[in-house]
């Protein structure tokens, strides 16, 4: 069958939305050919998904787009917190909390911060990115059938502007699409989890006379409590462009026809507590909220990522966060694999990494909704469960137990209590700020395109020259940094932020040294020299890209 192929291409994404459009830009950044396919005829255009948390916006960060979301969000870069109040009229109510970052603690961690970008605009930047790229995204294109064999997947799919049948030959398929994914279905992969949680009804809607009401509350989104109609108001421009989420209950019959305008028109009303509030409804969408994790997150040459691995509460944001990061940690795998550097065996660390991580954070997303009370969700008992820290453990702390790192620690939890970036293997590598060639930059903007050695061993017998040495007599993409004070490092400190020795930071010493992933998580470490660090170095790489 494949070879009749119309097109060959070594990866082939199906769904174009931000998870998939994500992966298409990553695998554009690692020089990976590939095709994306989406069903729909253009990108979203319901603000939603909105949260992009830091984490992300590191991988946005070393993608070189960075610039590019801001831009898009410049419109809600001053809103902050979660206010939860019965009526927006009079003082009533409270913050749950009113910035997410309010004593600025984050710089220690990270060189960038969460961004307010919803899908709509978000979406567009990736598209650009990835078009820019070189990738070949076809819209309004469904992917009608599959199957694979030893060698690849052949697909079969359809143009529905000319009705064509193209057929698809690729080494490897990611599924990005969406939480009833065809895909996993024609796989046979079942999920696991506490199901469906509560549904909302997500109207868009123009008010001249909102922007009064809310006055100078600069909120992410607010939580109206009134109990005769509740619901989520969000802004979108902070002036007439606004979102509001009113809870759908179609476990008790109740349908999508009976939210009629003049219903939702009197519902945001009396949510808001100004009977007379002009509102003018201008798009209305359904979506329910669930908890629930994909049993493997692919067979053979196919791959879950995004809704189609995971569903997750939307309080805290964490599933398109998680999606998003799925497709870095499968990109950099596939492009190894694809590129001859690392054995077929990687691509099953993509399960075992980050399919705990899903599980932990569905479970941490459905308590944070718990701890908000999240307007239509009256949770069945054990759903949410005690609350475990607070919510940057959850995005920049949890680790992989199983997987390509040597030297971790499968008894700690897979997010912790607390936040402790500090070299640990399998975990997300520390941040310091650095310069090279009179340009600062952070240690995270080393690791995209190949592993990374960081050490400080100037003699021909130590980690560096060990690195160097396998980089030049191998086809394993790595390159090696000395970071320190002197001439001669290929990294000093910058003396314009804390002072920070990069042994101490990374969990080892002067004589040791880290191996990073190009994900930026810590794959090795060593804490002394040995007598051969080369024979070392190449037994750990060997076992983390699984090519024994």
């Amino acid at each position: 069958m494949h070879q009749k192929a119309d097109h060959r291409v070594p990866v082939l994404i199906v769904g174009g939305s931000l998870v998939g459009l994500s992966m298409s830009v990553f695998l554009g950044r690692l020089g990976v050919r590939h095709m994306l396919v989406e069903r729909h005829s253009g990108t979203s255009v319901h603000p939603r998904g909105r949260g992009n948390n830091v984490r992300t916006m590191e991988l946005f960060r070393v993608a070189g787009i960075e610039p590019d979301i801001k831009a898009a969000a410049s419109l809600l870069a001053d809103n902050h917190g979660i206010l939860q109040t019965p009526t927006l009229v009079g003082d009533a109510g409270e913050w749950l909390f009113k910035h997410i970052d309010p004593g600025g603690g984050l710089a220690r961690f990270s060189p960038t911060n969460w961004c307010l970008c919803s899908q709509n605009d978000l979406e567009p930047v990736l598209l650009d990115s990835a078009r820019e790229l070189g990738g070949d995204l076809r819209y309004f294109h469904r992917m009608e059938s599959f199957e694979q064999d030893a060698d690849g997947v052949t697909a079969v799919v359809l143009d529905r502007r000319t009705e064509e049948r193209l057929t698809v030959r690729t080494d490897y398929l990611v599924a990005a699409d969406g939480p009833r994914s065809p895909v996993r279905h024609a796989l046979g992969i079942g999920q696991s989890g506490p199901g469906d949680l509560f549904a909302n009804v997500s109207v868009t809607f123009t008010s001249a006379g909102l922007a009064d009401v809310v006055g100078d509350h600069r909120f992410i989104c607010c939580y109206l409590t009134n109990p005769l109609a509740d619901g989520a108001l969000l802004p979108v421009d902070n002036k007439e462009r606004w979102v509001f989420h009113a809870p759908w209950h179609p476990e008790l019959g109740e349908t999508l026809e009976e939210f009629t305008e003049e219903r939702l028109r009197h519902h945001i009303r009396t949510a808001v507590g100004v009977p007379g509030l002009d509102v003018k409804i201008t798009g209305l969408a359904s979506w329910r909220a669930a908890e629930r994790v994909a049993d493997r997150y692919g067979t053979g040459r196919v791959f879950l990522a995004g809704d189609s691995a995971h569903e997750m509460s939307p309080t805290g944001a964490f599933g398109s966060n998680t999606g998003i990061q799925d497709a870095h940690n499968l990109a950099w795998k596939l492009a190894a694999v694809l590129d001859g550097w690392a054995g077929p065996g990687l691509l099953r660390t993509y399960d075992t990494e980050r399919r705990p991580v899903a599980q932990a954070t569905s479970a941490r997303a459905s308590a944070r909704s718990v701890e908000h009370s999240h307007p239509g969700f009256a949770p069945a008992p054990g759903v949410g469960g005690a609350r475990r820290g607070g919510i940057l453990n959850v995005v920049l702390g949890y680790h992989y137990a199983h997987g390509a790192a040597l030297g971790t620690d499968p008894d700690q939890p897979i997010v912790p209590d607390a936040l402790s970036l500090t070299g640990r293997p399998g975990t997300r590598a520390p941040h310091l700020w650095l310069r090279r060639d009179g340009s600062r930059l952070s240690t995270l903007d080393l690791y995209e395109r190949s592993l990374v050695l960081l050490a400080d061993s100037p003699d021909d017998a130590g980690w560096h020259a060990a690195a160097r040495r396998i980089a030049d007599t191998s086809a394993v993409r790595l390159d090696a940094y000395r970071i320190g004070p002197s001439a001669d490092a290929d990294l000093t400190y910058d003396p314009d932020s804390p002072s920070t020795d990069w042994a101490e930071a990374h969990g080892t010493t002067a004589d040791g040294a880290v191996l990073i992933r190009p994900d930026g998580f810590v794959a090795w470490r060593a804490t002394a020299a040995v007598p051969d660090p080369e024979g070392v170095l190449r037994d750990a790489l060997s076992t983390v890209l699984r090519t024994r």
